[in-house]
């Protein structure tokens, strides 16, 4: 479905008058800080929606319906990404994965993309579920497997979505692998890295002069004894030997527990080798839940660390490194999860913004401990809302896009015109 300018406006009207007061009040407040300056950040920055995050994806044991009105192809899921951009103006690229989203014609889909004001982000290949009619398995890996023949497969995958991606105008390509042993001994851990790495760098000759290759890690899953990519560090290893196109992409999800993601990215953007981000949050691992629904405290303080980072290299915060969400909407309807993803990352953008950073610095050369903790802390305790909306209000976008999500019935409008029963394609 297709949101109104007019019905926009009509939601900011009904709200003008509360959200100015709030904002006043925030800008007073605030007085000291270059507030026009903070908002063209916020109006700016885009973050990627993947098209597998469209459907429900269910729990670990099993899946269920939304109520209907899930996409069913590729255009429905464009339509469903563009609905989000107009309720936000903060979803302005979708990120494909490929097989589960082929592109049938893609000048055909950019142009459809276009009238959304949507982009291509990322292309994603999957070499960790076997694909029909493929001649070999992925069950014992695949750019690690032993057998020539299955990394040779793997391989063909990825240089086939760079081809995709090409033609849709993307720039980078994100490789995460289910590649790992879930038993002592039952693989050579030096063998899988350099067969890994011999995989990587045909992928890597492959890619064109201006693209970007992320190389994902995860702990675990769903091997369980051993990831080939099983942490930043080898993810690191294996960006430096491949060369200057390739990048670390840090999943919040994919770590152990309380593994300190805040200085890993530090790190990562100090040797100019982060690449992006896939936004979820978790409790006990790879739980793929909404953004800053369990630990906003944390995500502020990795966005206190990457505006510090990119600001010391003078990097653009919008298009410097790739900003895409990788969430499994397990019981909530997919299209309000990503609405409150995308407000929590916005919130912590701002936050992170606001940080008085000649302040923390002089309370870190005198190790004042109690003062760093103060002044980060005073930042993410403000209600930066109002600055979020005031963004939201001045690029067209929707004060509060969650209630006039809900207001317009748009998912009851979905399912009229999808159906009830409608299972969306990938996960």
């Amino acid at each position: 479905m297709n949101i109104e300018k007019n019905q926009i406006e009509q939601h900011n009207d009904a709200l003008s008058s509360t959200h100015q007061q709030r904002f006043n009040n925030l800008k007073s407040e605030w007085s000291h800080i270059d507030i026009e300056a903070i908002l063209k950040k916020l109006v700016d920055f885009q973050i990627a929606i993947p098209s597998w995050a469209l459907g429900t994806g269910g729990t670990r044991f099993g899946r269920f319906a939304t109520g209907g009105g899930e996409p069913t192809n590729l255009e429905q899921k464009i339509e469903d990404v563009g609905l989000l951009h107009a309720l936000n103006n903060s979803s302005g690229a979708i990120s494909l994965h490929i097989p589960w989203d082929i592109p049938q014609n893609p000048e055909q889909i950019k142009s459809l993309a276009a009238g959304y004001g949507l982009k291509f982000d990322a292309v994603n290949s999957n070499t960790f579920q076997d694909q029909p009619g493929s001649p070999v398995s992925y069950k014992f890996g695949s750019l690690q497997h032993v057998d020539k023949a299955v990394r040779k497969q793997a391989i063909e995958h990825n240089i086939e979505v760079i081809k995709q991606g090409v033609a849709l105008g993307s720039q980078s390509l994100t490789v995460w692998l289910a590649d790992g042993s879930c038993f002592p001994g039952q693989l050579n851990f030096r063998q899988a890295f350099e067969n890994t790495l011999s995989s990587l760098q045909e992928i890597y000759a492959a890619l064109p002069s201006d693209w970007k290759m992320f190389v994902e890690y995860k702990a675990y899953e769903p091997n369980f004894y051993s990831t080939t990519v099983g942490d930043w560090g080898q993810s690191l290893l294996y960006a430096n030997k491949l060369g200057d196109k390739a990048y670390t992409l840090v999943d919040l999800g994919h770590h152990l527990p309380n593994a300190n993601i805040e200085q890993i990215v530090s790190l990562l953007l100090m040797e100019g080798k982060l690449g992006g981000f896939h936004f979820n949050d978790s409790k006990y691992g790879d739980d793929d839940l909404t953004t800053g629904s369990i630990k906003p405290y944390q995500l502020f303080l990795i966005f206190n660390e990457l505006v510090e980072g990119m600001d010391a290299k003078g990097m653009d915060h919008a298009t410097g490194l790739g900003w895409m969400i990788d969430a499994s909407h397990n019981v909530k309807d997919p299209l309000e999860d990503l609405l409150q993803s995308i407000e929590a990352i916005m919130i912590a953008y701002a936050q992170a913004l606001l940080v008085d950073r000649k302040a923390l610095v002089a309370a870190q050369q005198n190790n004042d401990v109690v003062a760093c903790q103060e002044i980060l802390q005073h930042t993410f305790r403000s209600d930066l809302r109002a600055l979020v909306a005031e963004a939201r209000l001045r690029a067209g976008a929707a004060l509060s896009p969650l209630n006039l999500y809900r207001s317009l019935g748009c998912r009851k409008t979905l399912i009229q015109q999808r159906g009830q029963n409608t299972v969306a394609t990938g996960l």
